[in-house]
């Protein structure tokens, strides 16, 4: 094979790599809005009086351990709303039913269980606020 050809194909190759990890940089721990069709209600004992937290994690999940730490703290500054974890390792029908490809991967549940977010990856807590905020 001519080795200019091999360098385009590197190159490319190179170029598409670089794309791919910038979109995957933006999307992960940022939040998208979803339509309150589906509900995860049956999942939890108890759900918060404004949101629920809903937080699917693995055992050998890194980023899951500081999303709890983040999680946990927004749950216990405000008296309604609560954090949940799932480990996806007891329960992979659940990755299946909510489509989950990632984790640390958390649902923000309405008063009533209905899906109104979904962030995928570790979030900032900036973004969890907003999430919250949008469901007054």
């Amino acid at each position: 094979m001519d080795p200019l050809a091999i360098a385009a194909v590197l190159a490319g190759l190179v170029a598409l790599a670089t794309v791919l990890g910038l979109v995957w940089k933006v999307q992960n721990g940022s939040a998208r809005t979803q339509s309150c069709t589906e509900s995860a209600a049956d999942l939890v004992e108890t759900l918060g009086a404004r949101a629920t937290l809903l937080q699917f994690s693995t055992e050998v999940c890194a980023p899951c351990a500081a999303m709890r730490r983040v999680l946990g703290t927004i749950a216990s500054d405000r008296a309604d709303v609560t954090h949940i974890e799932l480990d996806l390792s007891a329960r992979p029908d659940l990755a299946t039913r909510f489509g989950i490809l990632q984790t640390p991967t958390t649902l923000v549940l309405d008063a009533n269980g209905g899906i109104r977010s979904r962030i995928g990856g570790a979030a900032r807590p900036d973004v969890v606020l907003a999430q919250l905020a949008q469901l007054t």
